[in-house]
């Protein structure tokens, strides 16, 4: 608790006091004077925070800039907005007497919230997969390294449908474009369903679009994408929120899989893995209603 409820808090106990016993009992006691006591009193609502202390600031200063002077500047601001000193020195041979730094201050606070007013970005609303297959989140995770024996560094694949949280992973020894997509050739036989598009970040393993200037230079990932006519999605730069899902996923295989194994070569952590993918898909999920993803895949597959 901070100083000011503190003496919110102390004033509450004054007012009380004085309700049962009187205000110059209350004086005695608490060593206040009276007409303080009456002060709280009046403004007191019921609330402790209704007898916080209020700013001793002044309303208005006598050397404040003047009506006119600030008429002036308004005049003025829009012709000369781009070069401050400009502004100045018009306004000083037009009998302004106030120093430079004083007229910004008087600019920043009053005159550029008249004129113009910074509108707040309203984010668009997500568009929820309608079904299965509609896009499929792909990231990459780095396997722990407490949990490989030797020092050999591997790296986990991850896609999860958007609809049914289907998830299917796979473990590699390098990330780049040639394992992306022998991962993609893989999701494509694992899931029971057509991908309609696929949703990456801007890591390199993925594309170059950030790196070259020729569109048509294309990496493996996305030359099979283009071959098998699957829409292909770049989140933005610096959100990895937009691939929120897969994300999340990385964070629950953490505490699931990776904190309760240890893998002795790529074939062992692929093995490990590949019984984990079939647990994790019958789990429940509190974004599915407590329902696991294959139980919601297959009320869409009953329609399909």
């Amino acid at each position: 608790m901070n100083s000011i409820a503190q003496e919110a808090h102390f004033r509450q106990r004054v007012v009380k006091f004085a309700q049962r016993k009187g205000v110059t009992e209350a004086s005695r006691r608490y060593h206040v004077s009276r007409q303080a006591i009456y002060n709280w009193i009046k403004r007191y609502d019921g609330t402790w925070k209704s007898l916080q202390e209020k700013s001793h600031r002044p309303h208005h200063h006598p050397k404040e800039h003047t009506q006119e002077e600030k008429e002036m500047i308004l005049r003025r601001y829009p012709r000369y907005k781009d070069d401050m000193i400009m502004l100045w020195d018009s306004l000083r041979k037009s009998g302004y007497t106030r120093s430079y730094t004083s007229m910004l201050r008087v600019i920043k606070k009053w005159i550029k919230p008249e004129i113009e007013k910074r509108k707040t970005r309203k984010p668009k609303p997500y568009e929820r997969a309608a079904y299965p297959g509609q896009k499929i989140q792909i990231d990459v995770k780095f396997v722990p390294s407490y949990c490989v024996s030797s020092e050999e560094k591997y790296y986990q694949y991850t896609a999860i449908d958007e609809c049914t949280r289907f998830c299917f992973r796979e473990m590699y020894n390098e990330h780049s474009t040639y394992s992306s997509k022998d991962f993609l050739m893989k999701l494509l036989k694992a899931c029971p369903f057509p991908i309609r598009e696929v949703q990456t970040d801007n890591g390199t393993e993925w594309t170059t679009a950030l790196l070259v200037k020729d569109k048509r230079s294309k990496t493996l990932f996305e030359k099979a994408l283009d071959d098998m006519d699957i829409i292909y999605h770049r989140i933005r730069i610096a959100t990895p929120r937009h691939n929120g899902k897969v994300e999340r996923q990385h964070r629950t295989d953490e505490k699931r899989f990776y904190k309760k194994m240890r893998m002795y070569s790529l074939e062992d952590g692929r093995a490990q893995l590949a019984r984990y993918n079939k647990k994790s898909n019958n789990i429940p999920k509190v974004c599915l209603n407590f329902r696991t993803p294959n139980e919601v895949l297959n009320d869409y597959l009953a329609v399909m």
